[in-house]
């Protein structure tokens, strides 16, 4: 029992530290945590909207996967991210409560809320793959309510 609560509160931890990591202001605090929580060559891969995937399948690709491969283009997803969702200082990022590890692979719900009031205005879940030392290889995110 001691065991599977403390992986409990280790994958909670993890989403609580990946939330947090989208809504840090400061650029170079942004790539440290990369650096902590993705191994290097680590990758996030993003599961469109559906706009984006209904433009894709209009132009002939039948999957459409956004990707971002190693410290530079994560840095530059997360940056981006924040931009449009965080820095305006109307919405942050929140991890729900219902993080769970099962051997290398964490799975956690998200969410986008308003600062004002902490109402979710959207959100997803994450998937992630850990290596050894508990860094993220492969980031699965498919974002929706």
């Amino acid at each position: 029992m001691t065991t599977e609560l403390s992986a409990a509160t280790s994958a909670q931890r993890l989403a609580d530290r990946y939330a947090a990591l989208w809504t840090e202001p400061d650029a170079g605090a942004r790539r440290e945590a990369i650096e902590r929580l993705w191994a290097e060559g680590g990758v996030h891969l993003l599961h469109p909207p559906v706009e984006a995937r209904e433009a894709a399948v209009r132009v002939g690709f039948a999957e459409p996967v956004l990707e971002a491969r190693g410290y530079e283009e994560l840095e530059f997803r997360v940056a981006r991210a924040h931009e449009e969702f965080v820095a305006s200082g109307e919405f942050t990022f929140r991890a729900r409560p219902d993080a769970v590890r099962l051997r290398d692979v964490v799975r956690f719900g998200w969410e986008m809320v308003t600062v004002a009031d902490g109402e979710p205005v959207g959100g997803g879940e994450e998937f992630v793959v850990l290596d050894a030392d508990g860094r993220i290889t492969t980031d699965y995110q498919f974002p929706g309510l």
